[in-house]
């Protein structure tokens, strides 16, 4: 499969929409594109099942609609149960960001491109209080939202299109060549430069089964996280470690 094939096809799609296309389209027929992945990240603490976050990822031929769902599980607290949905246009910009937080209170914010910047607005608590704060960011900048772990997995795709090649039928990419991106947590209020690199590959066991998979490096001012992709099943992403926390994600 040619590089061009798997650029930002799961969600990104480079170079897939003609420019005649009209770049609107009613919202009930976005999910008339192909779905490309879906499934479940499982978050795990100490070894123990902390959180569920349930996710579908489909290309439109205006670009891409991400979605998720996460909720906590095995705590003695009420359960939390949050969602997002966020709009990317067919080069990879951001469109359209919400999140709404289900139980056990309610709020919710939205991130809109506002010429070249970005607008975050939110409503907080029973009295609905609203805030709106700019960021001197571009439509381009990479969402990196809490408890949403595809965000991570839509960012490795952008990598590895950007910094990747095939050769001799395998995915090759320079080994610690930093690709730069501004990232923004839109939970934490706060943007950042991070940046991404490839550290080669690494034999995982997953499920009880040995996998070769792509090891990622993802550095922001937040922290260090590793991610591990597949080359071999649409580049799904298989598993997340983070330095210096108990914590690590896996796909179910």
């Amino acid at each position: 499969m040619k590089l061009y094939r798997w650029q930002f096809a799961f969600g990104l799609a480079l170079m897939l929409v003609s420019a005649g296309l009209a770049a609107a389209k009613e919202k009930e027929n976005e999910h008339e594109g192909q779905k490309v992945d879906s499934g479940s990240f499982g978050v795990f603490m100490g070894g123990h099942r902390v959180g569920t976050e349930t996710f579908s990822i489909y290309q439109s031929q205006n670009g891409s609609v991400i979605e998720s769902e996460f909720k906590t599980e095995g705590s003695a607290a009420p359960a939390a149960t949050q969602n997002s949905e966020m709009r990317l246009t067919a080069s990879g910009e951001v469109r359209r960001y919400d999140w709404r937080e289900v139980s056990p209170g309610k709020s919710q914010l939205t991130i809109l491109p506002n010429d070249q910047f970005l607008t975050q607005r939110w409503t907080t608590g029973p009295q609905e209080k609203e805030g709106e704060q700019p960021y001197l960011l571009p439509p381009s900048t990479a969402i990196l939202d809490d408890y949403f772990f595809v965000h991570r997995e839509v960012l490795a795709w952008r990598f590895l299109s950007m910094a990747c090649k095939q050769e001799n039928g395998q995915v090759q990419c320079p080994i610690k060549q930093r690709v730069k991106f501004s990232t923004l947590n839109p939970h934490q209020h706060s943007s950042a430069p991070g940046t991404m690199a490839a550290l080669g590959r690494e034999k995982v066991t997953l499920k009880g089964t040995e996998q070769e998979l792509i090891k990622l490096e993802l550095t922001t001012d937040s922290g260090t996280w590793y991610l591990w992709v597949n080359d071999h099943d649409q580049f799904k992403l298989m598993r997340i470690s983070i330095e210096g926390e108990n914590t690590e994600v896996l796909r179910d």
